[in-house]
């Protein structure tokens, strides 16, 4: 996968008799030449970075109608800014490639989906006694690969839509007003055609993905339904090939973490459209380099699409250097940290007295998130946006510290309201913000515990002077909780 933001390129393997046919190129026209032999990269000659070539494959002849039908149907597109039918079909057939050490895709079966309830179903009995929010799961399930891919798309569709939108606005933007209306046609195309480009390499990306999440929840963020606890069986087999850890274990610690991310999404109701939202913001403040764009409405021929593929693959997206950028990105960093803190800190107390290889696997989930893997490399394409929780270690020894300090109870109230959470300085002073924090709940507790009763109910007051303003936190009723 490109390392460029937005490198719409190759799924990971190209066909099989693609070496071929460059061999028997009499024209020489391919390799994403753009040359007037070839241009669409359709049959035998075509071009490996061009991205028609890597949709369509090496053809003959009885195929080209079919080719030019699907082209029609990219160019007639008019959806929303990613052509999300795309994304799916590259998704399945990067999926059905296999991964790069030739491990394909497989039906769950009955043996592994047994042992994958299992194991979600114990992992819940251990964090009974670790958390104090209830177990989240409504359902368990073993996903293959392909299966994994269906799931996780209305989530990668939130995520990434705000900044592909950006790009469309763009496109239209880049001329003069006057002669927009002219250029209707032209413009219309080219978002057609950025919106299939976008569906390709989403596509790829969440393909190759595919290969390597062991659950639904691996980057911090919900990518499944709610309630539905998932594991890829297939996948966790091959995160433990290495690590000279019996199967079992490994797959009761990757369960305690599916199970522990479920409770906090499931019981922290403002939590994923916090995250989301977060994601959200981040992209408002992306900007697109116009010039860039210009060149190539100015440029653009209609029998070359690779122009606008070889534009967006320079890079043409960078993050705005506002303090309101700054902010969000930091928001969504503290935020990810916090939440994979949390799971961290409550999933090691649940498996440190009960599997011998606790650490060990600890030890290689951090690194695995904190190195930035798979996941973070398709945010960073896909976004423009790395998201790696930095500071997973120091939020990791916050929620401990917390749990030392105030019992679970205290620790998980925290959730109970983004204002309550620890911000990016308390990760600096951890002791701080827990005696700190200590003083202030009792009597925010106190405040919070009065409003629940309703201010409407005739005799659950207080005679206390002021008692009538426990109400007026808010018409929501939840009040302003902001430290």
């Amino acid at each position: 996968m490109s390392d460029t933001p937005f490198g719409f390129g190759l799924p990971p393997e190209e066909p099989e008799n693609g070496d071929e046919g460059k061999k028997k190129d009499p024209t020489g026209g391919g390799q994403g030449s753009g040359g007037s032999a070839n241009p669409f990269g359709f049959g035998p000659g075509a071009g490996a970075d061009n991205p028609f070539a890597a949709m369509f494959g090496t053809m003959n002849p009885n195929d080209l109608g079919a080719a030019f039908q699907q082209l029609g149907q990219m160019l007639s597109y008019e959806g929303g800014p990613v052509n999300w039918d795309m994304a799916k079909q590259i998704a399945r057939q990067t999926v059905s490639q296999g991964t790069p050490d030739g491990t394909k895709d497989a039906s769950v079966g009955p043996s592994e989906r047994s042992a994958v309830d299992e194991a979600l179903r114990l992992a819940d009995l251990w964090l009974d006694g670790v958390t104090s929010l209830p177990s989240g799961s409504v359902s368990t399930v073993a996903w293959s690969r392909a299966e994994w891919v269906e799931a996780s798309l209305p989530a990668w569709q939130k995520l990434v839509d705000p900044v592909a939108e950006r790009v469309g606005l763009a496109m239209g933007d880049v001329l003069p007003e006057e002669m927009q209306a002219m250029a209707g046609p032209l413009i219309g195309m080219m978002r057609s055609m950025g919106g299939a480009m976008f569906g390709q390499q989403i596509g790829q990306a969440v393909g190759v993905l595919a290969g390597e999440v062991v659950g639904s929840t691996d980057i911090g963020l919900p990518l499944g339904p709610a309630g539905k606890a998932a594991l890829l069986p297939l996948n966790v087999e091959r995160f433990g090939k290495d690590l000279s850890v019996p199967q079992e274990e490994v797959r009761l610690y990757l369960a305690l973490r599916e199970a522990a991310h479920q409770r906090l999404f499931a019981h922290v109701p403002w939590l994923r459209s916090h995250l989301f939202g977060a994601v959200e913001g981040y992209a408002r403040g992306i900007k697109v380099d116009t010039s860039k764009l210009e060149d190539v409405v100015g440029q653009f021929d209609p029998s070359q699409p690779e122009q606008l593929q070889d534009a967006l693959q320079q890079g043409m997206f960078q993050p705005e250097d506002t303090p309101e950028q700054k902010a969000a990105l930091a928001r969504l960093e503290t935020a990810l940290a916090l939440v994979e803190g949390w799971v961290d800190a409550v999933v090691h107390e649940a498996a440190k007295s009960r599997l011998t290889s606790a650490d060990a696997l600890r030890e290689t989930m951090r690194r695995r998130r904190a190195s930035g893997g798979p996941a973070e490399q398709t945010f960073a394409t896909l976004i423009g946006l790395q998201l790696r929780p930095r500071r997973l270690r120091d939020a990791s020894r916050l929620w401990a510290s917390l749990t030392d300090a105030r019992g679970l109870d205290g620790r998980d109230a925290l959730w109970e309201h983004p204002d309550m959470l620890p911000t990016a300085q308390d990760l600096d002073d951890p002791d701080g913000f827990v005696h700190h924090e200590q003083l202030d709940f009792s009597e925010l507790d106190k405040m919070l515990g009065e409003a629940a009763k309703g201010p409407q109910q005739p005799g659950a007051g207080t005679d206390e002077p002021g008692s009538e303003g426990t109400d007026g936190h808010g018409s929501d009723g939840k009040g302003d909780s902001g430290r």
